[in-house]
């Protein structure tokens, strides 16, 4: 398996949300990409304003073009904020620089896409994406 499944990536978004009911959480968006970065699944539970799918989308293919989380993009923006802003010109998915976006690796490392999850404050939005990565036995790309 070289990607993840349709079957996973909604496994993977009902993992997030629960998390997120779990903790009380706004209403969150989450979008699942294939290691180019191509949309395989997304869902935006009801309230969810209307910018979120591009949000999650940014954090989940930035993670994805840079090789790092997307709160490791956020740092980054502050080190080096010209070249955080050009990278974001040159990427198809945007890039997002706040927590929430994470790359998902199977047991051997290998990439299998990527998660991001949006609608609270970052930390909020990572935890989800984590305990959706968990929830399905696979790991983030440190």
């Amino acid at each position: 398996m070289h990607r993840l499944t349709l079957a996973q990536a909604n496994a993977l978004i009902e993992a997030a949300f629960a998390k997120g009911g779990e903790l009380g959480l706004k209403p969150l968006t989450v979008t699942v990409h294939d290691p180019g970065g191509h949309l395989i699944a997304c869902q935006r539970q009801d309230g969810a304003s209307n910018m979120r799918v591009k949000l999650a989308g940014g954090k989940a293919c930035g993670a994805l073009a840079l090789g790092v989380s997307s709160r490791t993009i956020g740092d980054m923006a502050v080190e080096r904020p010209h070249f955080v802003a050009a990278i974001d010109t040159l990427s198809e998915g945007g890039l997002v620089p706040a927590a929430g976006g994470l790359i998902i690796c199977d047991a051997q490392g290998l990439v299998l896409g990527a998660i991001g999850v949006t609608g609270d404050t970052s930390d909020n939005d990572e935890a989800c994406a984590l305990a959706a990565i968990q929830s399905l036995g696979l790991k983030p790309k440190n």
